[in-house]
C-alpha cells in the first residue's frame, strides 16, 4: 500500500553529507551550531552553543529562566539517553498556598507559576560531560548577538504589541527592556540582551584558571547562586498573572541551589524495524510510544495521514493515548505501570475502541491492580482557535493570544549529528518574554512550568514541592539495529507528540525523506486536557492544514471531527537530522513555516 504522494517540489531540499549537520527552529542557532562542527567541535558542543544562542534570537519561545529535555547518543556508546533539564516545583509551591490566592488552576503567567529554572545547568552538565570545548569558545556565539545585536523576528514583534498594555502598566520591568521610551520595535531592527550577555560573560570568566570540566562547574554553581538571590528577591513582590490578580512568586535562592540537571534511560519501544526513545512519563514523551503500539497493529491504509481514513484513525488513536497521558503519567507513574500501558495487550484493548466516528469523549484506559483512572474537570473551550485555547502554539503570523500576556508563545527545537556518530535532539522552552516580568539584575525572566500541574491532591500530575510539572518537551530518537538513525522534535505544546508521530509513520512507513515528511500537510486532536491554562478541551477537536484537501477534510467532518481549518502552512515546526550507521551519510530538514527555521550541514 503506498502513501499518498509526497509534496511535488519541496520547500527546502534534504542535504545529505558526511562532516555534519544542524537543524534548529532559527536559522543562527543552526548557523552557529554548524559553525562549531567547522571548527572541530563535536554535536555536543555545537548543541549547546546553538541553544544557548536561541535564548537570545527566540526570546519569546524560550529563555535561560525556562527547561529542556533532550535525547542524545555517543559515538562510544549508541545507547538513548534523556537529559533531563525541568526543574521541580520551589518549596513554597504548594496546592493550599495556590487556593489560598483564590485559584483552581495554577496560573498561565506570572511568577507563582514558575519551577525552578532548568535549561542552562542541563545544557552546562551535557557540554561538561560530552563536549570538548571550553565553556567561553562555547557561549562565544551567544554573547556576540546579545552585547552586539542581532535582527529581532517579525513574530517577537507582535508578541510585545500583543502584550504591551500589561507591559506598560503592570510588568514595568519588561516595558524598560522591550519598549524602551515606549517605543515597540520594528521586525528585522538590532535588538539586544546585553544583561544576559554580561551573566554569560561572568559564567565564562568563572572557569578562567580551571580544567575544562572544574571551570564548567565553577560556572554552574554562580548560575545557581546568581539566579537564585535575583529570582527571590524579585518575585517578593506581587504582580500580575493571567487570572487578573496579583501574586508574589515562591522561588527561593534554595530552590535553585537545591536543583541539579541529570541523565535517565530512554523509553523505548519498536515499531517496524525501529526504536523509538523518548523520555519518561514525567513528561509526554511516552504518548508517542503508546500511539505507535497502537497503530502498529492497523493495516497501513490506515496510518497514511493523507487520506480519510488514515487521518481520522491517526487522530482517534491520539485521543486514547492522551486520555492516558492525562489519567496516569507524573512523577507516580512507575516502571510496572508504565510498562502495562505499553505492552502490545494493552495497545489491542485500546486499538478495539477506535470506530469509523469521532470519540468526544476522553477514554482512559483501566490498570489491572491500580485504582480507577483519576482525570480532572473538563474545561470546554469557548472557541476551537488553531492550537487549541491555552496551548502554547502560534499561527505562523503569530496572531494568537490572551488576556494578561498568555499569548500563544511557543517552544524551540534543535537536532545536531556529527561525523563521528554523536547525535542529540533537544526541545528548549519556557521562560518566554511573555511568561513573567523580567528579572532586571539578569534580563530574562522566569517561567511558567507549573500550569501543567493540576492542584487536586488525588492527581499523578498533581503540584507538590519537589515534583516536576509533567513537561510537554519531547524530542525523538530513533535508532534500527542499535544504532541511532534519527533524531527529531518540534515546538507546539501537546502537538509536539502529534506531529511528530506524522512524521515517523510517513518516514517508515510510507517511505518519504524527512524533507517530504516536514512539508506534507500536518494534522491534530484537541480533544484532550489541554496542558496550559486555562486547561481546555474542544470534545471531537481535529485542527488541519487546509492542504489536506476538501475531499479528505469533508470525509473526517462526516464523521463527527470538529474541524478547524488553520491555513495552507500553519502546523507544525519539525526539524531533523539523520545518519546511516552503514555508510556513514549524514542529513538534515527543517520546517518552512514562518520563514525561520533551517538546517545546515555538508
Amino acid at each position: 500500500m503506498s502513501f499518498t504522494p509526497p509534496p511535488a517540489h519541496l520547500t527546502r531540499p534534504d542535504l545529505k553529507g558526511r562532516f555534519g549537520m544542524a537543524a534548529s527552529t532559527h536559522w543562527l542557532a543552526s548557523a552557529s551550531a554548524q559553525a562549531v562542527l567547522e571548527r572541530g567541535g563535536n554535536a555536543f558542543d555545537a548543541a549547546v552553543a546553538g541553544a544557548f544562542v536561541l535564548h537570545v534570537v527566540e526570546p519569546h519561545l524560550n529563555g535561560p529562566g525556562g527547561d529542556l529535555t533532550a535525547l542524545f547518543s555517543t559515538a562510544q556508546d549508541p545507547s538513548p539517553v534523556v537529559l533531563m533539564g525541568q526543574g521541580p516545583a520551589p518549596t513554597g509551591a504548594t496546592i493550599e498556598r495556590f487556593r489560598a490566592e483564590g485559584m483552581d488552576l495554577v496560573p498561565g503567567a506570572g511568577a507563582l507559576a514558575a519551577a525552578v529554572p532548568g535549561a542552562v545547568d542541563a545544557w552546562l552538565l551535557l557540554l561538561r560531560d560530552h563536549g570538548t570545548w571550553a565553556l567561553g569558545d562555547v557561549l562565544e556565539y551567544a554573547i556576540e548577538y546579545a552585547i552586539g545585536g542581532h535582527p529581532v523576528l517579525r513574530n517577537v514583534c507582535t508578541t510585545i504589541a500583543q502584550v504591551e498594555e500589561l507591559f506598560r502598566d503592570h510588568w514595568t520591568t519588561s516595558a524598560d527592556r522591550w519598549m524602551p521610551g515606549g517605543r515597540m520595535p520594528e521586525p528585522g531592527e538590532p535588538v539586544f540582551a546585553r544583561t544576559y550577555g554580561e551573566l554569560l560573560r561572568d559564567l565564562a570568566a568563572a572557569g578562567e584558571g580551571r580544567d575544562r570540566e572544574g571551570g564548567i562547574d565553577a560556572a554552574r554553581a554562580l548560575w545557581r547562586e546568581r539566579v537564585g538571590a535575583a529570582a527571590e528577591e524579585f518575585v517578593r513582590s506581587p504582580h500580575r498573572h493571567s487570572d487578573g490578580a496579583d501574586h508574589a512568586g515562591v522561588i527561593t535562592a534554595g530552590d535553585v541551589a537545591a536543583f541539579a540537571a541529570s541523565y535517565e534511560r530512554a523509553v523505548t519501544i519498536d515499531f517496524r524495524g525501529h526504536t523509538i526513545a523518548k523520555t519518561g512519563p514525567w513528561g509526554q514523551g511516552p504518548v508517542l510510544l503508546q500511539a505507535l503500539r497502537i497503530l502498529d497493529g492497523c493495516d497501513d491504509a490506515r496510518l497514511d495521514p493523507g487520506t480519510e481514513l488514515g487521518a481520522h484513525t491517526i487522530l482517534e488513536a491520539l485521543k486514547l493515548a492522551l486520555a492516558d497521558r492525562d489519567a496516569w503519567y507524573g512523577e507516580d507513574a512507575d516502571p510496572d505501570l508504565l510498562a502495562h500501558l505499553l505492552s502490545p495487550e494493552y495497545a489491542a484493548e485500546r486499538r478495539a475502541l477506535i470506530g469509523d466516528t469521532a470519540s468526544h469523549e476522553v477514554r482512559p484506559g483501566v490498570v489491572p491492580g491500580r485504582p480507577a483512572p483519576h482525570l480532572p474537570i473538563l474545561r470546554e473551550s469557548s472557541a476551537s482557535g488553531v492550537g487549541g485555547v491555552g496551548e502554547p502554539t502560534v499561527r505562523v503570523d503569530g496572531s494568537e493570544v490572551g488576556p494578561w500576556g498568555v499569548t500563544r508563545g511557543d517552544t524551540c527545537h534543535l537536532d545536531v549529528v556529527d561525523r563521528w556518530g554523536n547525535i542529540v535532539s533537544a526541545t528548549p522552552s519556557g521562560g518566554w518574554l511573555q511568561s513573567s516580568p523580567e528579572i532586571p539584575a539578569l534580563g530574562f525572566c522566569l517561567g511558567t512550568r507549573l500550569q501543567m500541574s493540576w492542584l487536586d491532591d488525588a492527581s499523578p500530575s498533581r503540584l507538590q514541592p519537589g515534583r516536576r510539572p509533567r513537561t510537554t518537551l519531547t524530542p525523538t530518537l530513533v535508532l534500527r539495529d542499535g544504532q541511532p538513525v534519527m533524531a527529531l522534535g518540534s515546538p507546539g505544546g501537546d502537538q509536539q507528540d502529534q506531529w511528530q508521530l506524522l512524521m515517523l509513520l510517513r518516514v517508515l512507513v510510507g517511505g518519504c525523506t524527512p524533507q517530504q515528511a516536514i512539508d506534507a500537510p500536518a494534522l491534530h486532536t484537541t480533544s484532550m486536557h489541554g496542558s496550559f491554562w486555562p486547561r481546555t478541551w474542544t470534545p471531537g477537536g481535529a485542527v488541519v492544514e487546509d492542504r489536506l484537501g476538501d475531499h479528505v477534510i469533508t470525509g473526517l467532518e462526516a464523521r463527527g471531527h470538529v474541524v478547524t481549518r488553520a491555513g495552507d502552512w500553519a502546523l507544525g515546526r519539525l526539524s531533523a537530522v539523520t545518519r546511516d550507521p552503514a555508510t556513514g551519510l549524514l542529513g538534515a530538514a527543517a520546517n518552512p513555516r514562518g520563514a525561520q527555521g533551517y538546517a545546515t550541514g555538508r
